[in-house]
């Protein structure tokens, strides 16, 4: 697909994408990923419609939060807002058979939908919970990497908790109708060192420490 390689170039040109980055965009289809009626439009760099107005980010915003985390083999990492299981698959592929990803989404129909999705595309590694991501799971913790695909007002004290020492977290925060794209690195001390990536516009946050409950 012309779209696929042109993106492709563009990251590795414009945001420094690693090979194992490049790779697991490359494996995982995104076709797979959206409903029926939108797949011919899989590769074009747009958000696009899942159900109960929920949609799957452009690419490009999957690719900009993969890098950020800085992911690892072997990396144990909680994400927020499984969706169609897309950014989810990207992330489990990077990490490899000795990570893991636990995945939470609070919407029945989409938790079915990812699940069919990561079966059919072969990956593992993850575990997709119906579950309020906001208060992490503890019994899961703790996490080399956090991340958040839904809006928050600040990362979540419960996430940071179960965040490890040196762990990254990468999410958008805001308001519910601008955010900016935050990475924060957890130091020993429990503080945080920001970057701030870019403006973005995400849904908002669901749970108890979201926006809506």
């Amino acid at each position: 697909m012309v779209e696929k390689t042109e993106l492709m170039r563009f990251w590795k040109e414009n945001l420094g994408l690693t090979e194992l980055e490049l790779n697991a965009f490359k494996e995982i289809k995104r076709e797979d990923f959206v409903p029926e009626n939108v797949k011919a439009k899989a590769y074009e760099d747009v958000p696009l419609p899942l159900m109960r107005g929920k949609t799957i980010s452009q690419p490009t915003t999957v690719m900009l939060m993969t890098h950020a985390l800085e992911l690892k083999p072997a990396d144990n990492v909680f994400e927020v807002g499984t969706g169609s299981g897309y950014q989810t698959a990207i992330i489990a592929k990077i990490i490899g058979p000795k990570g893991k990803v636990i995945t939470t989404e609070v919407i029945p129909e989409l938790v079915s939908f990812s699940k069919q999705n990561l079966a059919k595309s072969g990956i593992g590694n993850v575990e997709v919970y119906e579950d309020d991501g906001s208060k992490g799971i503890k019994e899961k913790a703790p996490f080399d990497k956090i991340m958040i695909t839904a809006a928050c007002r600040e990362f979540p004290k419960q996430l940071l908790e179960q965040l490890k020492p040196n762990g990254i977290i990468v999410g958008p925060v805001g308001n519910e109708h601008e955010q900016e794209m935050v990475k924060g690195i957890k130091g020993k001390d429990g503080k945080l060192q920001l970057e701030f990536l870019g403006q973005f516009l995400f849904s908002p946050l669901y749970g108890k420490y979201g926006f809506e409950v």
